[in-house]
């Protein structure tokens, strides 16, 4: 996949639009503005499939620029804000890693990818998945990086996405099929990027797992020896020419020590 994609970079890489998640991020500060003047805002711009079969194609993008408003303790404004900041970080995280025009490609096939499950699955979808999306590709490039949740709790990014995914496949038990298969076509994207390389790496563990159990289990302990002189301690791993006898008393001896048997009575 890797060779591929490296193919198409260079084929297409010209095209690439360089900062692509600041734009998306500017966007949806624009927006958030927008919804906060007239929510109306809201229900013209997002993934409303159909709206799109009536002539609303602007929805195939639009919705990518509805911010995340969320709730909690800290006033909307500034969760919006927050969101905005880490969609910016991780963005940048992952084009660092990818490039822009690999960046690029990701993040269109999520929008296609999202799409198709809105038209396949009904509505519901929007772009909380893609930025998903994006949080699960840049936990493979920098797992140990730390952010903080409910902006207190520190946590490694590694820790969040298996969090994130748990999450996901929880909501399988309500769901069902339907819902893992909208799961799939949605994060088509992260599937086809590092789907193979998971898949090869968990491949090898197991091999490498096999080949230790394997190993394990012909070699002999290295202090296991089947005879030992009772006076010097010498075996036949620490000496392989030596001989080795039992004795009348029942110890084992080299040949070296081997006690010598006691002198015939004399009679006369």
């Amino acid at each position: 996949m890797s060779s591929f994609l490296d193919r198409l970079e260079h084929r297409y890489g010209r095209y690439a639009i360089p900062g692509l998640i600041r734009y998306v991020v500017a966007l949806n500060a624009l927006v958030y503005i927008l919804i906060k003047y007239n929510p109306a805002y809201y229900r013209a711009l997002d993934l409303w499939p159909q709206g799109i079969m009536h002539g609303e194609a602007w929805r195939l993008v639009t919705f990518i620029f509805i911010p995340q408003f969320g709730s909690g303790f800290v006033p909307e404004w500034f969760n919006a804000a927050m969101y905005m900041v880490f969609l910016w970080w991780v963005g940048n995280g992952v084009e660092q890693a990818l490039g822009s025009f690999k960046l690029n490609l990701y993040y269109l096939i999520g929008i296609v990818g999202i799409t198709v499950a809105a038209f396949i699955f009904g509505g519901g979808f929007g772009a909380s998945l893609l930025n998903t999306s994006l949080l699960f590709a840049f936990a493979q490039f920098y797992p140990d990086e730390t952010i903080f949740l409910m902006y207190v709790l520190p946590a490694k990014v590694k820790w969040i996405a298996w969090i994130t995914a748990a999450v996901m496949l929880f909501h399988v038990v309500d769901g069902g099929v339907a819902y893992l298969a909208s799961l799939a076509v949605c994060l088509a994207n992260y599937l086809i990027f590092f789907g193979p390389d998971i898949y090869q790496a968990a491949v090898l563990r197991q091999e490498v797992v096999e080949r230790r159990r394997k190993f394990e289990a012909a070699r002999a302990p290295e202090s296991a020896t089947m005879h030992e002189c009772a006076v010097c301690h010498r075996t036949e791993v620490t000496n392989p020419d030596l001989e080795f006898r039992v004795s009348r008393d029942g110890q084992e001896y080299c040949k070296e020590h081997l006690p010598k048997p006691p002198d015939a009575a004399v009679t006369g």
